[in-house]
């Protein structure tokens, strides 16, 4: 970067992070954010109530230190709870390594405190309600606006764009495509979703096992549910705009009663506010972006969800982001400056973001037609039986949520190798004896060769 004054477009929690961590560097970092402050109003924090939090988000949150007092407001999730149709319980631990779990924590909670840490050691509050409006890519000036007409302007300065997936920061580099051959795709899911609330039970207890994600897989269809501090578990219902069980039949409350007797018949008396919930909560959009390049000289980058917004189904979006901002902070250590930290930070960075977004496209398949399957479970029985007898074995899965010193995109290619090996496996073996295992184990240590 060009000076020790940079300016942030975007206070969410990949810019609060990154803002707090220049900061602490010390940097002069102006921080703009085109919401309010979600410390005095009771307004949404984003996309979604709360978060699945892993090995890669907290690297980011031992970066600045605050990794001990943001845990302390994380539930753990030890592994997967299955809702079967016939209300059957089934859990699929995520490891059988001792303290590997993912975690559940609020959105708003975990951007509050990294908004408060920021705030105590810059010299400049977070400027709310300010959005960029024009970015000049000669002089570098960023204009940015309140609603009532206000603006603000950063004279030839820093811009680390870190406003989201609708990032207006990406719009300016896009309006340059020509000169710098910038590559754009957006890419809608056929689905949307719903959220609900899991109110608690009898004397404020939790309704369901606290600690585990909870799933009710349906083919073409699921819910998921989190857990959350006070007891409650925020539900999110996915499911597709037309078709079959789909947004487009659920038209009144009669449908919704009779959709949820059909197909999540077990969690009707979970949520008392079902049908009020349903009509009064906006639905959510599954969309994903991919472009490049990230920067434009030495005077714009993008960060986070502006660089590579991807869809919820690894758990990987806020980590993602907090990855980014490690490997910006490990290059910066190297004394890279201006293009040349532009250019490194794109390169390490847009091959493993390509990756995790291809990955939670999979998941999304997996999660809702998968878990349920015979096959999978068998697998996935497998893999844990594997796990056991040589913890140096991970999973697709554990490589991209358990060891953040593996790239998303070395991750991808390993974890889809054994992934063909172990369905094929459990699709010719009903059952694996233990004395097996070991001649798998060799199996698998040899895809790294070939």
């Amino acid at each position: 970067m060009k000076a020790n004054q940079i300016t942030i477009a975007g206070a969410g929690l990949v810019g609060s992070l990154l803002g707090l961590r220049l900061a602490q560097r010390g940097y002069e970092v102006h921080l703009y954010e085109s919401r309010s402050d979600m410390r005095k109003e009771a307004i949404s924090a984003g996309r979604s109530i709360n978060l699945a939090l892993s090995d890669r988000g907290i690297t980011g949150l031992t970066l600045v230190g605050l990794e001990e007092e943001i845990m302390a407001h994380a539930i753990q999730m030890h592994g997967r709870m299955i809702h079967t149709i016939q209300n059957e319980l089934l859990f699929q631990p995520y490891s059988e390594r001792p303290n590997e779990c993912i975690n559940s924590i609020s959105r708003r909670t975990l951007n509050v405190m990294l908004m408060d840490a920021f705030e105590k050691i810059n010299r400049t509050k977070i400027n709310f309600n300010h959005k960029l409006i024009h970015w000049d890519h000669v002089s570098g000036d960023a204009t940015f606006q309140s609603e009532d007409g206000h603006q603000i302007i950063e004279n030839n300065t820093t811009l680390l764009a870190t406003d989201g997936a609708n990032s207006e920061a990406r719009k300016r580099l896009m309006k340059l495509s020509t000169q710098i051959r910038f590559n754009y795709s957006q890419t809608f899911q056929n689905y949307g979703y719903k959220e609900l609330t899991i109110p608690p039970g009898i004397n404020a207890a939790f309704q369901l096992e606290k600690n585990a994600l909870h799933i009710w897989p349906r083919g073409h269809f699921m819910m998921i549910a989190l857990p959350n501090p006070d007891a409650t578990f925020t539900a999110t219902l996915f499911l597709p705009y037309e078709g079959p069980d789909s947004l487009q039949q659920l038209n009144t409350k009669s449908d919704i009663q009779q959709y949820f007797e059909t197909h999540f018949n077990d969690a009707i008396p979970l949520i008392p506010e079902l049908k009020t919930e349903f009509f009064h909560n906006p639905t959510g959009h599954l969309n994903s972006v991919k472009c490049s390049p990230w920067y434009y000289e030495d005077k714009l980058l993008l960060v986070g969800d502006a660089a590579h917004a991807i869809i919820p189904f690894y758990g990987q979006g806020m980590n993602c982001g907090f990855e980014d901002v490690v490997v910006l902070d490990q290059l910066l250590d190297q004394q890279l400056s201006g293009e040349a930290l532009f250019s490194s930070f794109t390169k390490l960075r847009k091959k493993s973001t390509d990756a995790i977004s291809d990955l939670a496209e999979d998941n999304f398949v997996e999660m809702r037609d998968k878990v349920g399957d015979p096959v999978f479970q068998q697998k996935r029985k497998l893999e844990q039986a594997l796990e056991k007898m040589f913890p140096q074995y991970y999973s697709k899965y554990a490589l991209v949520t358990f060891r953040p010193n593996v790239s998303y995109y070395d991750a991808m290619v390993k974890g889809r190798k054994q992934d063909d090996l172990l369905m094929k496996i459990c699709s010719e073996q009903t059952e694996i004896s233990a004395d097996q295992l070991p001649g798998i184990y060799k199996q698998l240590n040899e895809l790294d060769s070939k």
